[in-house]
């Protein structure tokens, strides 16, 4: 009778963790892996509207889950031809690091080169 009553105590005492700010694991596992979805839902909606290719939305966010933008795209798509609405496109347009470097690489010793001559 000792032992039956203890392990209640103990059932009792162990599902209040979360009163005491003590976090489920699986809980918050789920939450991130919500907040990841969403997160990916939201940036492929956001590709759709200014009429960015699905190719180039996933080359432009690598962390995203490619499922999640996909989804997103297309929720967007059928929303977009349901109210027939054309794309956004935004007023400027960021140009990926990769070729933004070489150009700023080779015009850069040019500029120094002629700005030391300049001021010799």
């Amino acid at each position: 009778m000792r032992t039956l009553s203890a392990l209640i105590c103990c059932a009792l005492l162990l599902a209040a963790c979360e009163q005491l700010g003590i976090e489920d694991p699986a809980k918050v596992a789920a939450a991130a892996a919500a907040a990841k979805e969403a997160e990916g839902k939201a940036v492929g909606g956001a590709c759709r509207q200014i009429g960015r290719p699905l190719e180039d939305c996933y080359a432009l966010n690598p962390k995203a889950l490619k499922s999640a933008v996909f989804a997103g795209w297309r929720d967007m798509d059928g929303y977009m031809r349901d109210n027939k609405i054309e794309n956004s496109i935004p007023e400027t347009v960021p140009k990926p690091a990769a070729e933004a470097k070489p150009a700023a690489a080779a015009d850069q010793p040019v500029a120094t080169t002629a700005a030391k001559a300049a001021n010799n």
